[in-house]
């Protein structure tokens, strides 16, 4: 088999398997393997093309993978769902207290409690929604 085949199989097969690690090793690997592809297309021998993949691979692990790895595991900026209620103004349509009540978060009707078992908020007031528990917010009323 010709030298540029193989690197190109060794950079596929290097790129599948980057799909199911998700390392960015493998893919940097890889990119490695098709840029020696390149150089073995050219007729460079091969000490010369494992130096070339040798050079790649070592740049590419060194100097992109953290760069890589850093946009990977970025913090999510945005709540979604549920979890973007939390700190959002109630409006209580029907008195909350420590077992019942409804509220408007957002133009949806909620059920829910009082933060505070002891707090009764009464119709017309606005509560901060501090938790949510499964279909109920739990709300603390606005000083």
């Amino acid at each position: 088999m010709i030298d540029w085949q193989i690197w190109l199989i060794l950079a596929a097969v290097l790129g599948v398997a980057e799909i199911f690690t998700l390392t960015a090793a493998l893919g940097l690997l890889g990119g490695a393997a098709l840029l020696t592809a390149g150089a073995a297309t050219v007729g460079l021998p091969p000490s010369f093309q494992l130096l070339i993949f040798a050079i790649a691979a070592t740049t590419g692990l060194l100097l992109l993978r953290p760069v890589v790895q850093r946009h990977m595991l970025r913090p999510q900026l945005q709540r979604f769902g549920v979890d973007a209620l939390i700190g959002k103004p109630a409006y209580v349509l029907r008195e909350v207290n420590g077992v019942d009540g409804l509220v408007r978060i957002g133009g949806e009707e909620w059920t829910a409690r009082s933060y505070d078992d002891t707090l009764v908020i009464p119709t017309g007031a606005v509560a901060d929604v501090m938790e949510i528990r499964g279909s109920t917010a739990l709300v603390y009323p606005r000083e």
